[in-house]
């Protein structure tokens, strides 16, 4: 069994690859809950960012006892929305007025730390994701097809015995997730924007062919304060 468990609420805008307080918190219920419920991981994995180590941590020392380390692999980070806008952003831009002034708002609103701009995708993220993900513009970064690649050899390296924890983010997720059910691009991204912040999805790896048992859960999360999507 797998289970793939979405980092905690991340910082701002300004310095996204971090854990918030709150995100720590929810980290922290997530280890109480897999504790409570008996839970113990074989082998567990984390991508390299901040955020997703950092989550680790919390969830291993809430559930407490004796656990193995974290492997780092780096395939599970997150793709770099950042590098997307520097290389896309300003090619799209001059094809799409809509988009130059939506990003030059959501720019002048992440410049204030109080923005809702922090916790909320804006319609230009939308834009310049989905236009990384069809390939319209030829940029340094790390391309969609590459992304995609680098998660479903990461998911099918993963040991098929025991119990694998992987603490990743929501994309990875998705396209584990689509991977089991040949989901499009497009609808994987509809699942990576679905998920709340520390939730786990299950998948059964049994005999090299996985599939998706559950997915988005959050039985941890019984404030709604503590439910985020960003």
């Amino acid at each position: 069994m797998i289970t793939l468990i979405r980092h905690g609420q991340a910082g701002s805008r300004l310095v996204y690859d971090d854990l918030s307080v709150l995100g720590r918190e929810q980290a922290r219920a997530l280890g109480n809950w897999f504790r409570d419920a008996g839970i113990r991981f074989d082998v567990l994995v984390t991508g390299k960012l901040k955020r997703q180590i950092a989550t680790a941590q919390e969830v291993i020392a809430a559930m407490g006892g004796e656990h193995p380390d974290p492997v780092v692999d780096p395939r599970w980070s997150e793709f770099d929305l950042d590098e997307v806008y520097a290389g896309i952003g300003p090619l799209l831009a001059e094809e799409d007025e809509q988009f130059r002034f939506q990003y030059a708002e959501l720019q002048r609103d992440t410049a204030d730390p109080e923005s809702s701009a922090h916790r909320a995708w804006r319609h230009c993220d939308v834009m310049v994701v989905k236009a990384w993900i069809e390939g319209r513009f030829e940029f340094a970064g790390e391309s969609f097809a590459g992304f995609e690649t680098r998660v479903r050899e990461a998911l099918l390296d993963l040991p098929s015995q025991g119990h694998i924890a992987v603490v990743t983010s929501a994309t990875p997720i998705a396209l584990s997730a689509g991977a089991t059910l040949d989901l499009t691009p497009n609808r994987v991204m509809q699942l990576a924007g679905a998920q709340r912040n520390t939730a786990f999805s299950e998948i059964d790896f049994r005999r090299g062919d996985p599939r998706l048992i559950s997915f988005n859960n959050i039985p941890h999360l019984g404030e709604q304060r503590l439910i985020t999507t960003r």
